[in-house]
């Protein structure tokens, strides 16, 4: 039985921090259709999103601010994650996703000027972290229903982030380690 039942209230203290080894592992396929723990699990880490956005609750719980959570950050080994926020055209995106799939993806490439953050690195680390700039990906939602959706822009940038987790790939691995700020040569990529 988890301990993330509908009303339990995720904070920074179950959140697993980088040098835990299920930050690098391969997480398992997530059984369909979803059972009502994973939905609740589900449910649980989509409130810590919200939450984490709430100046009042983030003060109140002191949380981190995050727009993605996958379930090997709070130490569970399932191939699934959460997504909440509003994209650059104002589009809200609250997703849960179940066992992702990348399909398909743009030659083109992008990336935030800021670099990426995580709820699972405490610290700050500074250098471009190129992404596909438009993905197509097909998953299960909360329901055990399959979706297909295409994402671009700071979507799909999440999109990308969140299933490198369930791969064992933080987004540092990404930043050319010599020259945090080079970017691939041969490629179309732009500042998000």
């Amino acid at each position: 039985m988890s301990k993330f039942t509908k009303d339990y209230i995720i904070t920074m203290k179950d959140i697993v921090r980088e040098g835990d080894p299920i930050l690098r592992k391969e997480t398992a396929e997530v059984p369909l259709p979803v059972s009502e723990e994973d939905r609740d699990t589900l449910a649980c880490m989509m409130q810590y999103l919200k939450n984490s956005q709430d100046p009042k609750l983030a003060r109140k719980y002191n949380l981190r601010e995050g727009v993605g959570l996958s379930a090997n950050q709070i130490g569970l080994d399932k191939r699934m994650f959460v997504m909440y926020f509003t994209d650059e055209k104002g589009k809200l995106h609250e997703r849960a996703v179940v066992n992702p799939k990348i399909i398909s993806h743009s030659t083109a490439m992008i990336y935030l000027p800021q670099s990426e953050g995580c709820l699972s690195v405490d610290r700050d680390i500074k250098g471009y972290v190129p992404r596909y700039e438009r993905i197509k990906a097909k998953a299960f939602d909360e329901n055990g229903e399959e979706f297909t959706v295409r994402l671009r822009g700071f979507a799909a940038i999440v999109f990308q982030h969140e299933f490198d987790h369930l791969n064992g790939v933080m987004f540092y691995d990404r930043i050319n380690q010599t020259n945090p700020f080079k970017l691939p040569e041969n490629v179309e990529i732009n500042s998000l």
